[in-house]
């Protein structure tokens, strides 16, 4: 990869009884804020099996009804990075989400959408700033 090329990002956004998953991140990127899971977009791969893959990987939670959403483009100046996050929704019937990953995240836990806490990861805080909701349906498992 080049340096100061964007890459492409895909961010999950898990719907369950009404409330959205998400992870305290850790690490060097985006330390301390909140953030969807996701991950970065393969090399070959459908941004449908990318979502799946990547909330498997990292909360050991199984998806259905992926359902392409909007997308944001991010800037990280401090990072020297710049993210195209493509953002889809789905649902997950059942489990408990788990830290697969204990050094990218703190924490799982879920919120209602009009009430998440801060500070959010910067992809999710432009996707908020945009006005979507996910549609009402959606949050039915």
């Amino acid at each position: 990869m080049k340096p100061n090329m964007p890459m492409v990002g895909v961010g999950v956004i898990v719907l369950r009884n009404g409330l959205v998953l998400l992870g305290r991140r850790r690490g060097a990127h985006g330390a301390g804020t909140w953030a969807l899971p996701g991950g970065h977009l393969e090399y070959g791969e459908t941004v449908e099996a990318c979502a799946a893959r990547e909330v498997k990987e990292e909360t050991g939670l199984d998806i259905h009804s992926i359902t392409r959403g909007p997308y944001t483009s991010d800037v990280f100046p401090e990072a020297g990075k710049h993210y195209v996050t493509l953002f889809v929704t789905a649902r997950s019937g059942s489990g408990e989400a788990q830290i697969c990953e204990p050094a990218r995240c703190a924490a799982w836990q879920w919120f209602d959408w009009s009430d998440l806490p801060e500070p959010l990861f910067p992809p999710l805080a432009s996707l908020l700033e945009t006005g979507f909701v996910p549609h009402q349906g959606e949050f039915l498992s």
